[in-house]
């Protein structure tokens, strides 16, 4: 069944084009490659475990390895290398480590694997929750909060045998499966005996999950995330309730990866305490050179596609570290228009669905007409 296109630009949905870097420039990002086994196209995601070694960095020489570097450690060494990257690299090149980590495991991935994939995606994703529990802006399963624990270990004992730099900067999806990962992935860490940069996350409307009518990706209100982690801070515009949500359409992969550039354009574009040069897109500012991302595994998809690295989908609680090189190029960027689909679901849940869309019992169409009757949003309430 072709499903009728709406319309929608990315500045309608809070994201403005490249505004700060003017009409004739632009910021082209790649993936270098070399560093992490994450980057080789031999990996298999589906069974890469990245505690196995150093979160996958590769034991190697570096250019930048002076006589004594033998007597560091291989994440010291890659320090060391990641700051002559950017120390000899052109004013209007510059390079980041990204630590992105996705979500632990929430009760709406629990919940697809009990109703199956085909009834999740076109009846049960729809509602709040089942009555015994709600995968509306889901929170974590008891597992999710035990993934979440591992990272925290595990960037514990990465920073007490090898010395791992810790992030410089924080950024955080505003669904609440995100926010608490990142709180316990990185909270109790020892940040000020390390000399590292306090953990106060910045919440990015750019790092939510893609957009669907699955109630798991519409937001709680800034004001709940304020309560709950108090002292954390958003980013410019953030708004009290969800705009971005609409319980209606689909937010196809190109819109996805336009809102991710942005968010990128952000960070790289942001001096020492998050400020932005005036009316200069700048990656060239090469500050914060490890940054730390908790997000969600279709958004952390949509990244990977933007600055060139291979498919690698994470399992919940994974972790995958990227560097990545920012380069501003003085051409306008292409800015196609781009189209949001609007979603279809059945009235009761159906055995199957195809690659085109869901498939509904007793061969009843598909129904288009926005959220669905009785799938009501619970009340916000801190969890």
């Amino acid at each position: 069944m072709k499903l009728t296109t709406i319309a929608v630009s990315t500045a309608t949905l809070g994201f403005s084009a490249l505004a700060a870097a003017g009409p004739n420039k632009y910021i082209n990002y790649t993936t270098v490659k070399g560093y992490f086994e994450q980057d080789i196209e031999t990996t298999d995601p589906s069974t890469y475990d990245y505690t196995s070694h150093n979160f996958g960095l590769i034991d190697r020489s570096y250019d930048a390895d002076k006589p004594g570097s033998k007597n560091l450690t291989q994440w010291e060494r890659f320090h060391a290398e990641l700051q002559a990257l950017n120390e000899n690299s052109p004013k209007h090149v510059s390079y980041k480590l990204f630590f992105m980590g996705r979500h632990g495991e929430g009760y709406h991935n629990a919940a697809e694997s009990y109703f199956g994939t085909p009834a999740w995606n076109c009846y049960w994703a729809l509602l709040a929750g089942n009555g015994t529990h709600t995968w509306w802006d889901a929170d974590l399963t008891s597992e999710g909060i035990n993934q979440a624990t591992i990272a925290h270990e595990y960037w514990l004992s990465q920073y007490e045998t090898q010395r791992i730099h810790f992030p410089d900067a924080y950024y955080s999806s505003p669904m609440t499966r995100a926010l608490k990962t990142a709180n316990i992935t990185f909270t109790g860490l020892p940040l000020a005996a390390a000399g590292a940069a306090d953990f106060i996350p910045e919440v990015k409307e750019g790092f939510r999950e893609g957009m669907s009518m699955h109630t798991c990706n519409e937001r709680r209100s800034k004001s709940y995330i304020e309560d709950l982690f108090p002292g954390w801070t958003f980013e410019k515009g953030f708004t009290e309730d969800d705009e971005l949500w609409t319980g209606v359409t689909a937010e196809p992969s190109e819109a996805q990866d336009e809102r991710s550039r942005e968010a990128l354009d952000d960070i790289f574009s942001k001096g020492k305490k998050g400020k932005k040069p005036n009316g200069v897109c700048a990656p060239h500012k090469k500050d914060d050179l490890v940054v730390s991302i908790t997000a969600h595994s279709g958004e952390i998809t949509s990244i990977l596609r933007v600055i060139g690295h291979q498919p690698f989908r994470l399992s919940t609680g994974a972790v995958i570290p990227v560097l990545i090189r920012a380069e501003e190029v003085e051409e306008e960027e292409p800015t196609p228009a781009i189209t949001w689909t609007q979603s279809a679901y059945c009235a009761a849940p159906p055995a199957t669905s195809t690659a085109s869309g869901c498939v509904c019992a007793s061969s009843a169409a598909p129904i288009t007409s926005g959220y669905p009757v009785g799938a009501s949003t619970p009340t916000p309430t801190a969890v």
